[in-house]
């Protein structure tokens, strides 16, 4: 729950790196906000169409405030789903100019798949890794304590 609610403190923040698990994390507390929403504007038999139309234009009764706040929502959630997406791409050390393929025909594509690929291990010129693989071989970086630099290292036998 820490990292699904992570963005949202770091509501306007673009600078930094985020994991995967942070961004999926997100996009998951996303559509499960969204999704009911979603149902119970259709259960309640609001025309779609004329939302289409003009999604502005409110006609009284419970489908509209059900679109109304689904309204809300998405524009509460706008900037910290830009901002975790901005962190995401830092991770890979891409530039926040990548989010431009979502307004191209079928940009969301690759976008989405960049979404998918792991972070660039190490530091980076947007920060630090956001796994703290930075002083421990990649393989064990799971292993490693909280702060490296604290880890006292044992005497061998050859000494």
């Amino acid at each position: 729950m820490d990292l699904t609610l992570l963005p949202l403190r770091r509501y306007a923040d673009f600078r930094g790196r985020s994991q995967r698990k942070e961004y999926w994390s997100f996009v998951l507390f996303e559509w499960m906000l969204l999704l009911p929403l979603v149902a119970v504007f259709v259960a309640l038999g609001s025309d779609a169409r004329k939302l289409l139309d003009d999604p502005f234009t409110f006609q009284g009764g419970a489908g509209d405030m059900v679109h109304a706040l689904g309204l809300l929502v998405v524009a509460a959630l706008l900037i910290p789903s830009l901002a975790v997406q901005v962190r995401r791409l830092h991770d890979q050390d891409r530039t926040h100019w990548w989010l431009l393929l979502a307004i191209v025909p079928f940009g969301q594509f690759p976008l989405l798949a960049l979404m998918c690929f792991d972070g660039t291990p190490g530091s980076n010129r947007f920060g630090p890794d956001s796994k703290r693989r930075d002083t421990v071989h990649r393989q064990d970086w799971r292993d490693a304590p909280a702060d490296v630099s604290r880890v006292v290292q044992r005497p061998t036998l050859g000494d």
